[in-house]
């Protein structure tokens, strides 16, 4: 058994699947929202998915979940705008550099140790 989930998982899919799982099962979950094309990492912070801004892929998110009836979700995002790069009119997929997702994820552990903490 476990008490928590820290979701750094890239598909949307797979993200409303652990949330709709979370919501039935009672489990704690926090989850990442987009990092790509991101390179501020003091842009990023905890909030209820449903309190965030910005980011795209919390936007899908949150209106996913709300078609689902899921009313709240604990994320970590940034406010930073992402990054666009002249392509020439293709749209590639987001890129990372590399110091960027760690930050999310030592925040993603931050606020499940939290949680446990005051379990």
């Amino acid at each position: 058994a476990f008490d928590a989930v820290a979701d750094a998982v890239d598909t949307v899919s797979a993200k409303i699947e652990l949330a709709v799982r979370a919501e039935k099962e009672g489990f704690y979950l926090v989850s990442a929202m987009g990092t790509g094309n991101k390179l501020d990492p003091y842009r990023f912070e905890a909030a209820d998915l449903f309190q965030t801004s910005v980011c795209p892929l919390a936007r899908v998110m949150r209106r996913e979940l709300k078609a689902r009836g899921i009313k709240r979700l604990r994320v970590v995002y940034s406010k930073e705008e992402p990054k666009r790069a002249d392509t020439g009119g293709e749209r590639p997929a987001p890129a990372s550099i590399s110091f960027v997702p760690p930050v999310a994820g030592m925040l993603l552990a931050g606020e499940i140790i939290r949680y446990l903490m005051e379990k």
